[in-house]
């Protein structure tokens, strides 16, 4: 008959048990040494390949100390908004909503005498675009008018109800004007000549709203390719 032991008693070996081995009484020892290079092997993934280092003190985190926080600007004139629509009224009607039948010249010259200032010359105007920024399937009007070596007007047009209505008007330093995916990219110099602020306009169905404004790196101006020297003709 089996003989009974209370729980947790040591066992008593019979007389041909053998005697625990050292590989027993090592048990403890050996899972401290399978543990160890396991943990040694977590401590150097979180290390870099030249150590632990030390980045000194960590700097104390602070909240933005808000300057004059009672003041704030007021809000855009009607004037002042460059997506206020601004019909003109005193060119001829568009029953088709055809912008490529109508002079951007003459487009220019209203808009300007509607606001009380001189026609722009031809030579300031720049060679117009005609896209559809506003998803109706009929092109629309970009016009760029340079008032000296640095400043610009930028003009978009289109028809609502066969008048011919400005969308946009920005006056800004232009480095650049995109068109991408329906939106209109403006970049614009920062003080830092390495990168440009790039505004993106896009229509929402009632006026060109900003739809993001981010910074770019600038382009870097194109070197002119030298003028090639004719066959026969070389120095």
């Amino acid at each position: 008959m089996p003989a009974f032991r209370p729980v947790g008693s040591t066992p008593i070996a019979g007389p041909h048990a053998p005697a625990p081995g050292p590989r027993a009484r090592a048990g403890p020892l050996a899972l401290a040494a399978l543990c160890l290079p396991l943990a040694l092997s977590l401590l150097a993934g979180c290390a870099s390949p030249e150590g632990l280092k030390d980045e000194g003190r960590a700097r104390r985190v602070t909240a933005p100390l808000d300057l004059w926080p009672q003041y704030s600007p007021a809000p855009l004139r009607e004037n002042e908004n460059p997506a206020a629509l601004k019909p003109l009224t005193a060119l001829p009607r568009v029953p088709g909503g055809d912008l490529t039948r109508v002079d951007p010249l003459t487009v220019l010259a209203a808009d300007f005498a509607a606001s009380g200032a001189a026609p722009p010359k031809p030579g300031s105007v720049r060679r117009p675009v005609l896209h559809d920024l506003t998803d109706d399937g009929k092109p629309d009007l970009i016009a760029v008018v340079d008032l000296d070596r640095r400043t610009s007007e930028l003009r978009v047009y289109t028809v609502r109800d066969a008048v011919v209505t400005r969308i946009l008007a920005l006056r800004a330093v232009l480095a650049g004007v995109e068109l991408a995916a329906g939106h209109l990219a403006v970049r614009e110099p920062t003080k830092d000549p390495r990168y440009v602020s790039v505004t993106d306009y896009v229509w929402d169905g009632h006026a060109m709203g900003l739809w993001d404004l981010t910074l770019d790196l600038a382009h870097k101006p194109k070197p002119s390719s030298p003028p090639s020297t004719p066959a026969g003709h070389a120095a």
